[in-house]
């Protein structure tokens, strides 16, 4: 938590200048392409990775389908696990976040500006009209990065909780493929009281197409992405 207190004191005279952009292409996506919004998001995760001293690395790429909408689940484990996503991730894609976690300084113009989705995970109503959403946007050609644990409150490792099982409905409903994610290490950029150089990793596997999963309950497929990611924590195991 100190180190992200020491980022946004490292760049608050940008804030003046930096913020009002934000929400200014936030509030007009009629005037600013998803692109345009995209690089400007990778651009301010930029400013805080170098005032941070993090270092994020990628592998797999390669896997990333190359046309189309998917859905990215990675395990959880602290506030900057999707933003070395979006760092690392070239295409634009957007995010679905807690709402109760979503309306802080600097989150809650992020998921303005990438369109992301605001989850009440207590109100099924709700939970519904978004799965709904991002399938139908899925759909049409975006992607995004949705977290099946639920929350990384207990998360400070790289260890998982279980999945949730309904996490992978929309994928289900867009017939969209599923790509497991791995993070590592992630965890310690804002975990702790250190300020040393922090190196996080993000591995992108082979996607999982909807031929491969059609035919198996929601509880098998989280299942399946668990283990497939768990594979990747376990080759890193200390």
């Amino acid at each position: 938590m100190l180190r992200f207190i020491y980022v946004i004191i490292m760049n608050v005279f940008r804030a003046p200048y930096i913020v009002p952009k934000m929400r200014k292409e936030a509030e007009h996506p009629e005037r600013y392409t998803e692109e345009e919004r995209y690089r400007l998001a990778k651009h301010v995760i930029r400013l805080m990775k170098l005032s941070g001293k993090v270092h994020t690395k990628a592998y797999g790429s390669e896997n990333l389908p190359k046309e189309g909408g998917y859905i990215m689940y990675p395990n959880h484990q602290g506030k900057y696990d999707a933003l070395g996503i979006i760092h690392t991730h070239k295409l634009p894609c957007s995010v679905v976040m807690d709402k109760a976690k979503s309306n802080s300084f600097l989150v809650k113009e992020f998921i303005d500006l990438l369109q992301g989705k605001r989850l009440e995970k207590d109100n099924v109503r709700q939970a519904l009209t978004i799965i709904n959403e991002v399938a139908k946007e899925v759909l049409a050609g975006r992607r995004y990065i949705l977290f099946p644990e639920g929350g990384y409150e207990n998360n400070a490792t790289n260890k998982m909780t279980n999945f949730k099982a309904g996490s992978f409905k929309s994928a289900i409903k867009a017939k969209a493929p599923i790509v497991p994610v791995a993070l590592i290490d992630s965890y310690k950029v804002f975990h702790g009281f250190s300020f040393k150089k922090v190196i996080t990793q993000v591995h992108y596997l082979k996607p999982i197409y909807y031929e491969e999963y059609k035919n198996l309950k929601t509880n098998e497929i989280a299942s399946m992405v668990q283990g497939r990611i768990q594979q990747i924590l376990d080759a890193y195991a200390v």
